[in-house]
């Protein structure tokens, strides 16, 4: 006979499983979504309004990639980008920011990996830009494009405390003049003043747009996190919410579109974003949409602000800004209340439970800056949930201790009803009631934990201050799984036979056991080993397997998950213990302490 206690636990830890197993496989290993390779040819964006007034319009042409940033940077002139956080350079062919590094940023961890880009000039595949124009039908002349080759007249490096000065003469009475200044974080200051010398009234209005080429290899294409387009819009009823698009689902429409007063748009990858801002106060035209051509797709977000009139020997101007840089959680926040930004903040992609996502991080950053160690503070967090729920669980272990000391008397009742399964349930749930135990009162305390288990997960995920974060020894970036490695006996041999094809493949992938996952898995045996033993022998068999299924899953997960998920069960275990302790119900670590006690 199967009790409640062992049918509901099994059922859980069946679901749970499927959970895990369904994490690991779909989202923790996903494949990348790998967009078809360019054909040695691919779609060289020229939108922009021509000079007889036309429209923004776009004329794919054929581009040869270069490999060479040099050769690509080389084609036109450029003026340098320097500030304490960004490397670069933007192009005077249309006033274009396509140069782009993250200096405070490094790609891996070796010592000599090279800052992250985040924007690639034209040219090369898998190129990815900002730029502002201006959209003007039907202006003689025509207005600033993509290809308008604009003069630097005054700075020579843009610096947070030299901006640059552009201008353009459209020839036919119009006079363009751009200052572009940059602060000492990520934020673009794109001013624009435009001066009507003709004799007739000119109408234009402000283009912005973020494009690129292709998707690259590492943007992944994971299900718990969000790449794509994203932007914040204004309903009719004046509140704003933030769109996302996929890349999947980004390819599959063509073109979507928001109207908005104020908010922001752009592209974002898991840790990066490029994000155009106009003036809040102005009605803008938002748009996201895909071009094929080339084999490769280019994706745009487009940002249309509202048309005005230039009387002549008057003139205007426009101040929008490009965001460009790290989705820190302080920065976005600065931002957001520096400039009025509607949820800024939700660039980040807390997930639809940031209501846990958000609080945990505060918690954890909390920690950080008292700790000076992401995995201390982690440590710290696991401590103070369990303080939170140190009722609840100690009315757990309660019930436990005394289910254990129930054993005796509930194998009584089995073998006194041995072919009789209504009698056993019958006398067992009446001796439940006599002891006053609870059989579902075990699963409260990790059910309980499950959520917080995903916004921690979450949290490890996304967020740029877990990125490459170390705790101690071998675990250098807790947003990853732990480096260390059964097959190389955990650094001792000088070779890693996971490198060899195919064998190493499946080693790497599915056998590679770090020091971490195990000493989870044996956290999670001693946890299991103090709970009653199921009184059916198939549950107990697979009671038994189970920590070996799971330190093969959790192998695969951040091991700030782990370093959460161990001490999580260390202070479970002595918890748990204490209260057996003193309802002098037996359980493994009295049991080892006794014989321990005898053999010394």
């Amino acid at each position: 006979m199967q009790n409640d206690n062992s049918r509901n636990t099994i059922i859980f830890v069946v679901i749970a499983m499927i959970f895990l197993l369904g994490y690991s496989e779909f989202v923790m290993k996903p494949q990348a979504e790998r967009r078809q390779a360019a054909q040695q040819q691919a779609t060289e964006q020229t939108t922009g309004t021509s000079a007889d007034g036309g429209a923004l319009a776009a004329s794919p042409t054929a581009a040869v990639f270069v490999t060479d940033r040099r050769a690509a940077l080389g084609a036109g002139a450029r003026v340098p980008i320097q500030t304490p956080t960004l490397r670069g350079s933007l192009s005077l062919e249309g006033g274009r920011i396509d140069d782009l590094f993250l200096t405070q940023y490094r790609e891996t961890l070796a010592a000599d990996s090279p800052p992250v880009e985040l924007f690639r000039p034209q040219g090369m595949e898998h190129s990815y830009s900002a730029l502002f124009a201006w959209n003007g039908p039907n202006v003689p002349g025509g207005v600033p494009g993509p290809r308008t080759p604009w003069r630097l007249t005054a700075g020579s490096v843009l610096t947070p405390t030299t901006p640059v000065t552009l201008t353009w003469d459209n020839g036919q009475g119009l006079r363009f003049t751009r200052v572009i200044a940059i602060d000492p974080q990520y934020l673009f200051t794109v001013t624009d003043t435009v001066a009507n010398f003709g004799t007739q009234a000119i109408t234009i209005a402000p283009f912005g747009r973020v494009e690129r080429q292709g998707v690259p290899d590492h943007v992944g294409g994971q299900m718990i996190l969000h790449e794509g387009a994203i932007g914040t819009f204004g309903g009719e009823d004046g509140k704003f919410s933030t769109q996302q698009l996929k890349y999947k689902d980004w390819a599959k429409k063509e073109r979507v579109q928001h109207t908005s007063t104020g908010g922001w748009l752009g592209i974002t990858d898991k840790y990066w974003l490029a994000a155009m801002i106009p003036d809040q106060s102005e009605q803008i035209e938002a748009e996201f949409r895909v071009r094929g051509g080339g084999g490769t797709d280019i994706h745009e977000v487009n940002m249309l602000g509202e048309a005005r009139t230039i009387a002549p020997g008057r003139q205007i101007t426009e101040t929008q800004r490009l965001f460009a840089g790290v989705k820190r959680n302080e920065i976005l926040t600065g931002y957001q209340d520096e400039l009025n930004l509607p949820r800024f903040v939700y660039a980040i992609d807390w997930g639809m439970f940031w209501f846990l996502t958000r609080p945990i991080f505060m918690v954890v950053e909390f920690f950080f800056g008292v700790l000076g160690n992401f995995g201390l503070a982690i440590l710290a967090l696991t401590f103070v949930v369990k303080l939170i729920m140190f009722p609840l669980a100690n009315k757990s272990y309660e019930s436990l201790s005394k289910m254990r000391k129930l054993q005796p008397l509930m194998e009584e009742i089995k073998k006194k009803n041995p072919d009789d399964p209504a009698a056993q349930q019958k006398e067992t749930m009446a001796l439940y009631q006599r002891e006053k135990i609870n059989p579902l009162a075990g699963c409260l305390p990790i059910l309980v934990q499950i959520p917080v288990f995903y916004a921690l997960y979450k949290v490890l995920y996304v967020t740029i201050e877990m990125r490459h974060a170390p705790f101690f020894g071998w675990l250098r970036d807790l947003s990853a799984p732990d480096p260390s490695t059964l097959w190389t006996l955990y650094g001792l041999i000088p070779w890693d036979p996971t490198s060899l094809p195919l064998v190493g493949t499946i080693l790497g992938t599915n056998f590679a056991l770090g020091i971490l996952p195990i000493f989870y898995g044996l956290t999670m045996w001693l946890q299991m080993a103090m709970n009653p033993p199921a009184p059916d022998p198939v549950q107990r068999k697979i009671f038994a397997f189970m920590p070996l299924v799971f330190t093969f899953i959790m192998a695969t997960f951040p091991a700030g998950l782990l370093v959460y998920w161990a001490w999580n069960n260390i202070l479970s275990i002595l918890q748990q213990w204490f209260i057996m302790h003193r309802f002098k119900a037996e359980n493994p670590i009295d049991t080892f302490l006794a014989r321990f006690k005898k053999t010394a």
